[in-house]
Formats: structure tokens, C-alpha cells, sequence
């Protein structure tokens, strides 16, 4: 059953005097407005099995600075007692309510943090620059908390919920300042009864069957994380896909776990650990004292990733593996109020606070309120208060499996990010399109190896002869190796001209693969290997989405039609004519309208006027904030979900293509 709950109303903004260490300190705090979206839930099982649910819950986290000093920052929460952590820009500091409940001023110190290096400070984003760095990305979170986390934390299931919002509260703010990534809650589950999984000591183990259940009883919800000797594990660079999503975390205090949910996320977002890098000696953290959120080292908390992660993060985004994480949630219901950068019921407009809109939008907006002759304030469709106007590019494609999103004309809002339906054909004609990434065995070999692919006859040699040399995976048995079918050779294992001593991402099991075959009066280099990723994933096998013969493609190394990717179902189109041949039929199964062209399936030509210079001054003033559309929830749904007292995150997405 779903009801609603009244909770205690926590001030937008508050201010905190805290003593310690024969020091003062004034916290200013604001109510981290983006923790929580519009549709969040929580739902909890009885002791007797039943479940109950709600719609919204307490909001009582805040994102904050120490009142005159630069670099500092704060994490903190409201609910019983002030909980968090924050740092004067030298030294961190942890806050803990007594066990009693009562509201302590237990500041604990921790060790010296570094400085604000040039890569690791805030991203600011700048008008006119439209890129994947600048524009802000969303992960929508959903976290499930297993049983021995509701036991630990004294079978209470409303600690059990404001521990896990206070971790999340706090990998948000690291994720804001140093990514421009917002990390937002759109449901929890606490298992108060018994885990809904069974929780092996092996944790790929536990992940998959997690991933099950949240495919199974989560609809459109997907993920996991778990790694028993960091205490979690992640599938890397799974953030947008159907079946690769989110992590496990074993349970901790808030700060540590805070720090392993960031490094699962940085795994599903394409960050590698350090001894994953083709080298890592070039990665190395600049601080080995504190060390840096991907790497093993360090002795106190890190709050900071290197530059080769936000590097890693920004080359996966360009490659178009994060696509759904440029749509924006809605916010959580909360009473309107001006200033937390949400258009709501009687603003016209909302540029954030006084930091934001004195970077963009002040000139525009000021109380809420649009100023003389403005349409708007801010957004990617925004220029110097009005509308871009129809068919102004907002957002690049990234790659040849993007599309780019234009303006509307009436609205200041970028579209919904969405990328071509898997199956088109990409690379000058030489790779397909697989979740919004272009696949080629060329392409696989590179970046693995630093060759290209072998020729045609080395797989079907080898991977038709069902050993280690070449395959389609492991049989059931795990001691041996399918034989690839006639047709699939080319999906099995990933075959090269040339291999480097060991690959460049994952760990090579087994041996290298290396035989020279007599073939027509030539010789053929055929080298392969296993290399094997911490969640398991082999990369030595030929990609999904690779092109394997004419309109073919690999699917579980199988090699499948592409109309088994069902091309045709965009409205107006037909196997060989897509969206009336005036547009592109996108991960969402819907058409997107080449310029000129417009309707469902872009049958109806209707040009984008030449601009004239208006006559006399403007008269219009904008349309009222209604017009300026929040975003949609198509985004990334990540799941924390607790196993063995850990959490463990999944997320949701668009859809890739059609069931």
C-alpha cells in the first residue's frame, strides 16, 4: 500500500557555531535541493513480510562552506542531532550525535588535506560552452538496505533510511565540486524482515543475483556493487546500460562508505582503478598522504580524484557511454521556494542562489521574477534572456551514434538526450551502433591492444576449434570452451594482428594467444587473450553491437540480423525507409526530426524561418515559468543496496531498443 507521511519542515538555510580544537567555526548550510527527486519513495518490509511505501520523505541534508575560507566545504545532515563531515580547507573534521541520541559536538579531527589543485577544483560553468565537461550530468539513485544494515543500525528503519541519505548526501557534494555530477535519490528499500537475495561470500556473485532481483522486481531499474576486499565492486562503465548498472557497499561509518559508493560510481561511469590502467605510473595520485577516490592508497578518507580519473570520466562521456546522464530529474516536492533553482508555482523563473545566478541569469531574473522584456533566465536554449531560436544546437553529438539536440523555439531548455537506435551503421560504414557507442572489431583491437584485428580467417580457425586459443566462452562446466558455430566466429574471442605485453585496461588471465597461419600464399598473425576487468568482464571477446557480415551484428556471441534490433519501429518507417527518410530513430524509439522537418514520423515540411531583425523595441514579455521544462526522469537510476551490512546502487535508463 502507498500513503503519504507528514515530516518535520527543515530550514532552507541554516547556520551552525561549532568549538573544537580551540578553534571556531561558523558552518553556513543550504538544503541540498537536488538529494531528492520528485517521484522519490520509500518503501520498507515489515517484520512480517509486508511491504509499505510512501511518497517523499524527511529532508533534512545540507551542502555548505566554513564561513570565510575559500576551499572549504561541508557535508552535513539535520535529521537527530548535526551529522556529517566538513573541512576549513586544511584539516577535515567528522560530526557524530552521542549514542544517546542527544545532539553532540563530538568534532573528531582528521588528517591534513592537500590543496586545490587546478584539476581537482570545481568546474565552473561558463555560458556558450556547451560541451559533456560543462553541462551539468545526473545520476538518479535508487538505494535498497539489506538486513544486517537495519539490524545494525537497532532495527530502526528510519535511521536505517537518514544513515544511507547522509552517504549519499555526502558522495553528491564530492561528485558536484570536482565532476559537475549530481547524485540524486529517487527511491529506497529497506529489507527489515530478511534479505530478498542471497548474499555469497563471493561478491560478483551477490551483484548478479542482485541484478536479477532488481530487474525482476524493479521495473526499468537495474544494478549492483560489491567487492569483498575494498568492501565493494562495480561493473565498469555500465551507468547507461540495461543489464551493467550500479554496485554493493559493506557497511561502514558514513564518511568511508560515502567514499566507496564515489569509487562505485566512478567504476559505472568508465573510471578504472589504478592497477587497471595501461599505465598506471602516469596516474599515480599526487598525494600519497590522503590519496585519491580510485586509487589504493592513502591513509585517511580521500575526497579528491586524479587527473587521469576525470580524464577517464570525460573520454567516456565524448565515446557517448553516458548519455542518459544529461537529462535532469525533478525535484522533490517540497514547498516552492525561490532561490533553489527549480521553476515552480508562481515563479517565472529561478536561476539558483545568489552564487549561481551571479554566473548566469541575474540580469534576467531577479526575485523569481523575469525582468523587462526577458523569456528566461538560464538553460542551455537561454541567450541573454530569450529563447534560442528552433533549430539552434543546444547539445553535440558526441560521436557518430549521438544526436544532436536543438532548441525549440519556446522553451529554454535543452531536449531529452537520446542517441540512434542500436544497429546504424557508423565508422564510414565499418561499425554498427550499440548503445550509443560505435563497435568495431578494429576499433576493440586498438583500444586493447594497440593493433587492429586480425584477418577473417584467424577466427574462423580458431574460434571454431572450441579451445583455449579460440572460443565463445567457457561451457557451463568452467573447465572447458564452446565452439563458436559457423556463423558466430567472429563474436567469439577477439583476435589481433599484434598484442602489447599485456593489455591495456583489466588483468590478462591465462596466457597470450600467438599463432602465424600459412593462408593463400600469405602469412597471417592471429593473437588474442584474456583480459579479465575486477567485475568479471572479459574484454577479450568481441564486443556486443560489432558488425559480423552484411546487416549482422554480435549479441551474446552470437551473430544476429540487424533486424533483430527492429530498426523499423519509429513511427514512419519501414525496413528500408526510417522516420519518412527525414530523420533518425533514437534509443527511445521515437523519431528525431531532421532541420525543416517535423511530426511523429517528420513527414511534414515545415522550414525554420530566416530571423529578422525586430522593429522598434520588443514589446514581449516571456511566458511564465511553465514554460521553462524541468527535465525528465530518463536518466541513470543507481541502487545502493547493503549486503552484509553494505549498500548496493542500480539505476534505470531510456530504452536501448525494442523489447
Amino acid at each position: 500500500f502507498l500513503f503519504s507521511i507528514s515530516y518535520p519542515v527543515h530550514l532552507a538555510q541554516s547556520s551552525f557555531l561549532v568549538e573544537a580544537f580551540d578553534k571556531s567555526f561558523i558552518l553556513d548550510l543550504e538544503l541540498n535541493h537536488n538529494l531528492l527527486s520528485t517521484d522519490y519513495v520509500e518503501r520498507h518490509y515489515e517484520e512480517d513480510g509486508q511491504l509499505s511505501q510512501n511518497m517523499g520523505g524527511e529532508h533534512c541534508y545540507y551542502h555548505g562552506r566554513v564561513r570565510r575560507l575559500p576551499g572549504s566545504w561541508a557535508a552535513l545532515s539535520t535529521c537527530h542531532g548535526l551529522q556529517g563531515m566538513f573541512s576549513d580547507g586544511n584539516f577535515s573534521y567528522g560530526i557524530e550525535p552521542v549514542d544517546s541520541g542527544e545532539v553532540s559536538q563530538d568534532v573528531r579531527s582528521g588528517l591534513k588535506l592537500s590543496g586545490c589543485v587546478d584539476v581537482f577544483c570545481p568546474l565552473q560553468v561558463r555560458r556558450g560552452q556547451r560541451t559533456v565537461q560543462t553541462e551539468t550530468k545526473y545520476i538518479e539513485l535508487m538505494v535498497v538496505n539489506d538486513h544486517e544494515l537495519f539490524v545494525q543500525l537497532r532495527r530502526s528503519a528510519t535511521q536505517t533510511k537518514n544513515f544511507a541519505k547522509a552517504v549519499v548526501n555526502m558522495a553528491d557534494a564530492i561528485y558536484k565540486e570536482q565532476l559537475n555530477t549530481r547524485i540524486v535519490l529517487v527511491a529506497m528499500e529497506t529489507w527489515s524482515s530478511e534479505n530478498k537475495v542471497y548474499v555469497n561470500n563471493d561478491a560478483l556473485l551477490t551483484l548478479r543475483d542482485f541484478m536479477k532481483y532488481r530487474k525482476g522486481e524493479h521495473q526499468g531499474t537495474l544494478g549492483k556493487t560489491f567487492m569483498s576486499s575494498r568492501s565493494e565492486a562495480a561493473y565498469i562503465g555500465g551507468i547507461c546500460s540495461l543489464t551493467r548498472g550500479g554496485g554493493i557497499n559493506e557497511f561502514g561509518s558514513v564518511g568511508p562508505m560515502a567514499i566507496t559508493l564515489c569509487q562505485s560510481l566512478g567504476q559505472n561511469i568508465g573510471m578504472l582503478r589504478n592497477k587497471e590502467r595501461p599505465a598506471a605510473e602516469d596516474c599515480r595520485c599526487p598525494d600519497p598522504w590522503l590519496g585519491c577516490i580510485m586509487e589504493d592508497t592513502g591513509y585517511y578518507l580521500p575526497r579528491k580524484f586524479s587527473r587521469c580519473s576525470i580524464d577517464e570520466y570525460l573520454r567516456f562521456l565524448q565515446q557517448g557511454g553516458g548519455s542518459c546522464l544529461f537529462n535532469k530529474p525533478n525535484k522533490l516536492l517540497d514547498p516552492p521556494e525561490c532561490g533553489n533553482g527549480y521553476v515552480e508555482l508562481g515563479e517565472e523563473c529561478d536561476c539558483g542562489s545568489l552564487v549561481e545566478c551571479a554566473r548566469s541569469g541575474a540580469n534576467c531574473c531577479k526575485k523569481c521574477t523575469l525582468t523587462h522584456n526577458a523569456m528566461c533566465s538560464n538553460g542551455l536554449c537561454c541567450r541573454d534572456c530569450k529563447y534560442e531560436l528552433r533549430g539552434a544546437t543546444c547539445r553535440n553529438a558526441v560521436n557518430d551514434c549521438d544526436i544532436p539536440e536543438t532548441c525549440t523555439g519556446d522553451s529554454s531548455q535543452c531536449p531529452h538526450n537520446v542517441h540512434k537506435l542500436d544497429g546504424y551503421m557508423c565508422d564510414a560504414g565499418q561499425g554498427r551502433c550499440y548503445g550509443g557507442r560505435c563497435k568495431t572489431r578494429d576499433g576493440q583491437c586498438r583500444t586493447l591492444w594497440g593493433y587492429n584485428s586480425a584477418d577473417r580467417f584467424c577466427y574462423e580457425k580458431l574460434n571454431s576449434e572450441g579451445t583455449e586459443k579460440g572460443n565463445c566462452g567457457p561451457d557451463t562446466s568452467g573447465q572447458g570452451w564452446v565452439q563458436c558455430n559457423k556463423q558466430d566466429v567472429l563474436c567469439g574471442l577477439l583476435l589481433c594482428t599484434n598484442l602489447t605485453a599485456r593489455p591495456r585496461f583489466g588483468e590478462l588471465q591465462g596466457k597470450l594467444i600467438s599463432l602465424t597461419i600459412h593462408h593463400q600464399n600469405r602469412y597471417m598473425d592471429c593473437r588474442g587473450g584474456h583480459a579479465v576487468l575486477d567485475d568479471g568482464l572479459d574484454l577479450g571477446y568481441v564486443e556486443d553491437g560489432a558488425p559480423c557480415g552484411p546487416n549482422m551484428m554480435c549479441l551474446e556471441r552470437r551473430c544476429l540480423p540487424v533486424t533483430t534490433f527492429n530498426l523499423s519501429t519509429c513511427p514512419g518507417s519501414s525496413p528500408s525507409r526510417i522516420c519518412s527518410h527525414h530523420g533518425t530513430c533514437s534509443n527511445e524509439v521515437k523519431c528525431i526530426c531532421d532541420p525543416d522537418y517535423t511530426g511523429k514520423d517528420c513527414s511534414v515540411f515545415d522550414p525554420i524561418p530566416i530571423p529578422t531583425p525586430p522593429e522598434g523595441p520588443e514589446k514581449y514579455k516571456g511566458p511564465s515559468g511553465t514554460n521553462i521544462i524541468i527535465g525528465s526522469v530518463a536518466g541513470a537510476i543507481l541502487v545502493a543496496a547493503i549486503v552484509l551490512g553494505g549498500t548496493g546502487w542500480g539505476f534505470k535508463r531510456g530504452i536501448s531498443r525494442p523489447q
